[in-house]
Parts: C-alpha cells; structure tokens; sequence
C-alpha cells in the first residue's frame, strides 16, 4: 500500500536536523521519502492520502523494557516493596498462568501501546512463543527477551527458542536474557556465559533495581551485580540492563567498557519506592539510555509520555539541577535509543528506506498550544491523549481515537475472564 502523509511537521530524528515542514511516502512496510514537499517526486499514484493538518509526524516510541501479560495484575498488588510485591503476589498468581492466558492479556497491552504512539517493546514474560503470535495478530513490532531463573525453563528451551523465534517472523525477534542475579544461582550464571559465547549475543537482565538487590548480591559474592556479570562474561558481546537505579562510579565503567546499554523505568522505580537511577551520569559517560514502563502490575500503565516527563523530571531533583536530562536528550531516549537496544537499526529515525513506524502528535489541543518549542511540549505536557496516529511497518493500526484492525470486545472479554481467574 502506498501512503501519502503531507502538511506536517517533520521531527526525523536525524542528527543536527531540525523541525520542518514536509511529508512522508510510505511504499509497503518502508519510507519511500521523508521531506519537504517542493522535493517529494511527482506523478505517484496513493493508495491513501492523509493531509496531517500541520501535526508531527515522528518515529514511534520504543517501550525497551515490560512485561505484557502483567495486565492481569493491574492494581491488584499495589502499595509493596519490590520483594514483597514478586514473591507474594506476583510469582504464585503467575504460577497458574497459561500460554493462552499470556496470549490474550498481551493482546490487551498492545491495545495500550498502540495509543501511547509505541511502535516496537522488548518483553519479557513467560511463553514467548504465545506473546510473539499475539504481537504478529496486532500488528505490533516486538523483541522478546528470555526471563531464564533458576525456576525455569532450561538453557536448552533457551537455546531452541533464540534459534527458532529469531526466524519466526519480520515482526519478532528474541534476545538471551536472564531475570536476574537473585533469581540464578552461580551454575545458572555461569553456564549461560557459555551460552552467551556460543552465540556472541548480548546479555538482557533486570539489575541493580534495589540496594537490597545490590547489598545481597555483594553479600553472596563480594562484588556488585555488574561487576559479577562482567567477571563471569555475561557481558562480553554488550547488552542492556533494565532499570540501573543503584550502580556505582566502577559499575558504570564497567557499562561503558563493554558497551551495556541501561534501559530506566522511572514511574516502576518510583512507584516501588526503589530510588531514582543516575541518568546524569550515564549520559556523562556515554551509556546509551533507552526508556520502558515496565509491566502493568508494578507501573500500572503502558503510558511513553509519563515515562518520559518522570525521567527529565527525577534527574532534575536527583541532581538539584534544572538543566538536567533535557527534553531533546529524552526525547533521543524514546526513539532513537530504544531503537539500539532491540537492535532495530531501521526504526530509529525518519527517513527513506526506514521501515515505516511512525506516529502523529496532534498539536490541536490546548495542552500543545503556544507551539512555541515542540520537543518540551512533548515531553513536559504531552500526553496520550495526543497520539493520533500510530503506523507500525506502513500498516495504520490505529487513527483519531479508533483501533483500525483489532476486536477490542473480545480482548476485554478474554483478559476480564483471566483476570477474575487469577485472583
């Protein structure tokens, strides 16, 4: 199908390119050209012709870390410590989740993504093999990362499934992952090094989310989380940890040394009272910082515009700095970073011959007006509200409030039977 996006305002993300006023073909699943208009080629024929009214056209946002099918969970195990929170009320409720239920509640989450402008996430949950069908139905771009513990499942199902879901469709892809260092023990660690050097293949784990997390770990090993991993080869071929709220000036270095990247979570991390992550600091030293909300359950919503003012604004208090982790920074964070951390080097900005994955931000409404400088009205009062279009691989999955290509009935339906299941 061919696209014509015209009258808008063009946000391509490129390096050392400013805002302008332009349009965009899509060709199938790829941008065709990304420009001002007295540049576009003449005498195409468009399947769809869609006049942006002076809007923002943008890459979509990359939610780099969450947990799907958690939906079940939501508001049902607020007000908790992290420890309390996952082995009271999360680990036995996903005790009795099956593949299906997985399936379904993902298909509930996607719905929310796809209004919060998410084109692409990196989840971890329990059968990623249900989770990659139910992103392949909806439409919706997904890396799915191994949540491997010492509960299960085994290196072997690791293996099969790094070497089976990577080939599964253009839509999916999988990563090694760990859960993380407290739910592995030393066998457990080690033998995925082997794993890890087999393939030359990153490292994706939740760490240093707590300083109880942290303090156990040195307890058990002398040393930090990240240094563990990096002492054992976890972190040879590079990869991302999820959250980095409590790491050290040695840590970072680490980090920096082999090419980790750090993906925040700021309203989890706050919302589980488990600290505010040095931003500041990884910018200083280069880290590559990618956004994601985490899970339903500990969040409790799927929501890119609240992740992106709680990081701009935490780093702001952490440091007792105004001018800290500005909204161009974080904006970069959101889209061309979380572009890094899935690997996805064709959905990072706009531009010909980048895949199609992109978003409008209504600028007609009164929490966008003056437009006076629109990456901080993005970031300091944007909102979902605003989204009012997401297009994931040149396919329009939802416009002007309205899902194009999904069954929403029967998503609540399914995802209230598995809830009231569950609890």
């Amino acid at each position: 199908m061919k696209i014509r996006l015209y009258n808008a305002r063009i946000l391509s993300m490129k390096d050392g390119e400013d805002i302008f006023f332009g349009e965009i073909h899509v060709d199938g699943n790829r941008i065709s050209f990304a420009g001002k208009s007295e540049d576009a080629p003449s005498g195409i024929s468009f399947d769809k012709e869609i006049d942006c009214g002076g809007n923002v056209l943008m890459p979509g946002f990359k939610n780099c870390h969450t947990h799907s099918g958690m939906t079940a969970f939501r508001s049902l195990a607020d007000n908790l410590n992290l420890q309390d929170w996952l082995n009271n009320e999360i680990f036995p409720r996903e005790a009795k989740m099956s593949g299906e239920d997985c399936y379904w509640l993902t298909k509930l989450a996607i719905l929310e993504y796809l209004t919060s402008g998410v084109t692409a996430i990196e989840d971890m949950y329990l059968t990623p093999e249900t989770i990659a069908d139910a992103c392949i139905e909806m439409g919706m771009r997904c890396e799915l990362v191994s949540g491997l513990n010492k509960f299960g499942p085994t290196l072997e199902v690791l293996e099969e499934r790094y070497n089976k879901l990577n080939d599964k469709h253009p839509l999916i892809g999988f990563k090694m992952g760990l859960h993380a260092e407290y739910t592995c023990d030393e066998e457990l660690l080690k033998n995925t090094a082997k794993l890890i050097a087999k393939y030359k293949a990153p490292m994706y784990v939740h760490m240093s989310e707590t300083k109880t997390e942290v303090d156990e770990c040195i307890g058990r090993y002398g040393i930090t989380p990240v240094a563990l991993f990096d002492k054992l080869g976890l972190f040879d071929y590079g990869g991302v940890i999820y959250h980095g709220v409590w790491t050290t000036p040695e840590d970072r270095e680490i980090l920096k040394k082999r090419g980790v990247m750090v993906v925040s979570n700021p309203a989890s991390n706050a919302k589980l009272a488990s600290g505010i992550a040095p931003i500041t600091d990884y910018l200083k030293e280069g880290i590559v910082v990618a956004l994601g909300t985490d899970g339903p359950s500990s969040n409790n919503c799927l929501d890119m515009f609240r992740e992106m003012y709680l990081v701009s604004a935490l780093g702001k208090i952490r440091e007792m700095d105004p001018l800290a982790v500005p909204a161009t920074e974080v904006i970069k964070m959101a889209t061309v970073n979380g572009s890094k951390t899935l690997e996805h080097s064709d959905t990072d900005i706009l531009a010909k011959g980048k895949l199609a994955d992109i978003i409008m931000i209504d600028l007609h409404q009164p929490n966008m007006q003056p437009i006076l400088n629109i990456p901080n009205n993005i970031v300091y009062s944007g909102s979902k509200t605003n989204v009012k279009m997401t297009m994931i691989d040149g396919r329009i999955l939802y416009y002007d409030g309205a899902f194009t290509d999904a069954d929403v009935d029967e998503i609540y339906a399914k995802a209230e039977e598995i809830m009231q299941r569950l609890r």
